[in-house]
């Protein structure tokens, strides 16, 4: 009978017999810390054996219709599993709508993105959306189906197979925090489904929340405040951290795990190679805390990835944990001392923000905090950096960096967004978002172009500088250490779009400042190096190109950072031959080189000694001797 089968036998009983000794082997491998891992968190139930058992079958049945091109390529990645780490990987991420219109329109753009160099491609939520309103696409409403406006499922497979053969790995969302409020899950709970309700964390009065709320943040105090909406379907209150119509799911509930890997795996078998877990720290509740980064967030990752490494070990996880940090390098997990392995990358939330940082302050002492506090990583894990993103600039992750503990911190960061909002005669045109007075800041937002100088810009000088600035915060995404992922037209010094302002359903949200549709037009000039395109285009392929070639800029290579007279520079180390050295003032600054020759990369001029560093400028130079 079924129900006597061990949970091996149950993985390998869907299996076609040339996949289960190698399945045999991998669940084996893994067996330890996903079954632990699942023990802590739902051992404590009394159906928790046959759940396992049930959740070996699904991912068996998974396993089983992994198509064959797919097994392939997890085989080949698992004899070189840091694969994502070379120097030669480059992101890209957009939206769908904005870059292609839909899925077909975003095939005939690879092309493009084989000419930057691009060979992974973080498409935002593709996936259907709640019906309205839906924060730009994360409240999901089915992880089964691609939105209907942007194509169909056999769209995203022909999609998925395009990229494969030009070399690109496809990232997708998985949103794991919440659900819309019209996902089917939601819609059976709120028509009395008592399996359903338990996917969500409701409550029949305000007792419970507002015992929550004592210690919780808000993540969106003016659009969205308050952790908790009232349904009046359910005639409860119901846990909505971002949205009121974003519903937080409950993962004290197995099913809710189950559901959710097999929704990860479903997507997987269709092609995706990467997953961007949106909301990683938000994942378990516990009264008296925050309810972010606890250790049952963790042991969820944990067991998801041991699921992933025995069914589909070529796909990667991606955390979203937009914290501190010293809280970030417990996404990647550990495989010493009891650890497990956790995700393979995470955003480098802080070294994104610590750049602009400096550019605000014209001083890097922000910035060289966030490098000295990286820490090393487990093998075949790697960091992401970026300048821009669809999202808001979040200064509250450099809380720690920001000097000692006292109302000056968070007052120092609202100075920084007051300046990518454009006061006090500033160069930026952005706005400062979800910030509640003068001496708190939660974000800020604008394309980076337009942050950078290039939209102000009034005369040649100006546009210099903005380029000079743009160029020297990819330089450092780029040559820092990690997977550096480039953000949709700013490659082409796309600026920002105001025209959200007209739409009701938007307004109240100013990151759609970075969501503006593709620039044909200026696509068209990015070889004109007449032009402020052409010559962006032209700065940054030279940056990319150059990075490809050196050994030392791949993200595991040894980071050193240098000692500088002046707190405007950046001397950051790759390696023993390759030096990033970057000005983040308006003053010109001359700095000393380390001992022997070298050359600049992208002029080939070869200097020794010292150099002179212009305004915003920046040299990647490589020892000859």
């Amino acid at each position: 009978m079924m129900s006597d089968l061990t949970p091996l036998e149950r993985l390998l009983e869907p299996l076609p017999t040339a996949l289960r000794a190698e399945a045999a082997r991998r669940y084996a491998r893994h067996e330890t810390v996903l079954f632990e891992r699942l023990a802590r968190l739902y051992g404590g139930r009394r159906d928790f054996l046959p759940w396992f058992c049930d959740l070996m079958e699904s991912l068996g049945r998974l396993h089983a219709a992994r198509p064959a091109v797919l097994l392939q390529l997890d085989a080949e990645r698992l004899l070189q599993p840091d694969w994502f780490a070379s120097q030669s990987m480059l992101g890209y991420s957009t939206y769908v709508q904005r870059f292609g219109g839909n899925l077909n329109g975003v095939a005939e753009r690879i092309p493009h993105l084989r000419e930057l160099g691009v060979t992974y491609l973080h498409l935002l939520p593709f996936l259907r959306p709640r019906a309205g309103e839906s924060d730009g696409g994360f409240a999901v409403a089915s992880f089964d189906e691609v939105d209907p406006e942007l194509g169909s499922n056999a769209d995203l497979e022909a999609l998925t197979a395009q990229l494969r053969e030009s070399g690109i790995s496809l990232c997708s969302d998985l949103i794991l925090n919440h659900v819309a409020d019209d996902h089917a899950w939601a819609l059976g709970a709120k028509q009395g489904d008592p399996l359903l309700r338990e996917f969500f964390h409701t409550y029949p009065d305000r007792d419970m929340p507002d015992r929550y709320e004592a210690t919780l943040g808000q993540i969106f105090p003016q659009a969205a405040p308050g952790n908790f909406t009232f349904d009046g379907s359910l005639q409860r209150w119901v846990w909505t951290t971002f949205y009121p119509y974003q519903w937080d799911l409950n993962y004290a509930n197995p099913a809710v795990f189950t559901a959710m890997i097999c929704a990860m795996l479903g997507l997987a078998n269709r092609g995706v190679e990467v997953f961007r877990l949106d909301s990683t720290a938000f994942l378990w509740k516990r009264e008296g805390t925050d309810c972010m980064n606890q250790p049952e967030a963790h042991w969820l990752l944990q067991a998801m990835r041991a699921i992933v490494d025995i069914v589909a070990p070529g796909v990667l996880m991606k955390a979203e944990a937009i914290v501190a940090t010293p809280k970030l390098p417990a996404y990647f997990g550990s495989e010493g001392n009891g650890g497990a392995p956790e995700c393979h990358i995470a955003y480098h939330s802080s070294l994104m923000a610590a750049g602009w940082g400096a550019l605000a302050e014209q001083n890097t002492d922000l910035l060289r905090a966030v490098v000295r506090a990286t820490p090393a990583l487990p093998p075949s894990a790697c960091w992401l950096s970026y300048v821009r993103c669809h999202d808001d600039i979040g200064w509250n992750v450099l809380l720690n960096e920001a000097g000692e503990n006292g109302p000056a911190r968070p007052a120092r960061l609202a100075r920084i967004a007051s300046f990518f909002a454009g006061a006090n005669g500033s160069y930026a045109r952005g706005d400062a978002f979800q910030s509640s007075s003068l001496d708190k800041a939660h974000g800020s937002n604008g394309m980076a172009a337009s942050l950078t100088g290039l939209e102000s810009a009034a005369d040649t000088q100006q546009t210099e500088f903005a380029l000079r600035r743009l160029l020297l915060l990819h330089g450092l995404a780029l040559s820092f250490g990690a997977l550096p992922m480039l953000y949709m037209g700013d490659e082409l010094g796309m600026t920002n779009d105001y025209s959200y302002i007209k739409r009701p359903d938007r307004a109240m949200d100013s990151r759609w400042l970075q969501r503006p549709p593709f620039d044909d037009s200026l696509l068209a000039l990015r070889h004109d190096s007449g032009s402020v395109t052409g010559r962006l285009f032209s700065g940054l392929r030279q940056l990319i190109a150059l990075r490809s070639r050196h050994d030392a800029l791949a993200a595991g290579a040894p980071r050193t950072l240098l000692p500088s007279s002046d707190g405007a520079v950046l001397a950051l180390m790759r390696g023993p031959d390759f030096l990033n050295l970057s000005n983040f003032s308006g003053d010109s600054v001359a700095c000393d080189l380390p001992e022997g020759r070298w050359r600049d990369g992208v002029s080939g001029v070869e200097v020794s000694g010292k150099v002179s560093l212009p305004p915003w400028a920046m040299l990647w130079l490589e020892r000859t001797v």
